[in-house]
């Protein structure tokens, strides 16, 4: 990675596309995949953002987002706030006029990013075999603008996440989506738990995934 001092970030892919997940779904938004992630999540689909990437400066990103005519832009990784620069670009987004959503898988620290910033945090359930990594301090951070994501593997995995949406409250911080694990678990089965339980959250499909195929990158 790199470091502090140089005006750079290690990139692996930017592209233009259908934003897929969130409250922003439909929306054509560019995104910007940061090279790198801590995580080992067991039904990962980017793994190939663990380790691919080439260095650009701030201006070759920026000059790039602005190619598309989009001021929609994601950051999102692998994990995006691995690299400490990834503040210095977001900033700059910003001011460009930029509507900047950042996607983390919240065991990281998420004070620092600005707060212009639409932050979508992910708590990972058991199923991701990561749940231990989870940086429950951030949910005293979360502002109405925020998003908190939930990916669900099983029926067990949709329990333990009831059981933190109700423990903290969540719904009264912000809002709150349920994914379920693509080719994993039936779409139905986890809009029928959430139905039967009424339990205030948004379920949400990667859109993107039925567009295109699947396993396709720079969609």
């Amino acid at each position: 990675m790199t470091s502090a001092s140089k005006k750079s970030l290690v990139i692996n892919e930017i592209f233009f596309s259908i934003q897929g997940e969130s409250t922003l779904a439909g929306h054509p938004c560019v995104f910007v995949r940061l090279t790198a992630c801590d995580l080992r999540c067991a039904w990962c689909d980017t793994a190939y953002a663990f380790t691919e990437g080439t260095e650009m400066s701030y201006d070759a990103i920026a000059g790039k987002v602005k190619e598309y005519g989009c001021t929609l832009v994601e950051i999102t990784g692998g994990e995006p706030l691995m690299q400490e620069n990834v503040h210095a670009l977001i900033q700059r987004l910003c001011d460009e006029g930029c509507k900047v959503m950042i996607e983390t898988g919240g065991h990281r620290d998420i004070a620092r990013i600005d707060p212009r910033v639409k932050r979508i945090m992910d708590i990972k359930c058991p199923g991701s075999k990561m749940e231990k990594r989870n940086r429950w301090e951030n949910i005293d951070l979360l502002t109405p603008g925020d998003e908190v994501k939930f990916v669900i593997a099983d029926e067990t995995d949709y329990r333990w996440a009831k059981d933190i949406v109700l423990r903290y409250a969540l719904p009264t911080r912000c809002t709150i989506l349920f994914s379920p694990v693509f080719g994993i678990i039936e779409n139905r089965a986890l809009a029928g738990w959430i139905l039967r339980d009424r339990l205030p959250v948004l379920f949400q499909l990667q859109m993107h995934k039925y567009i295109w195929d699947p396993t396709a990158r720079g969609v």
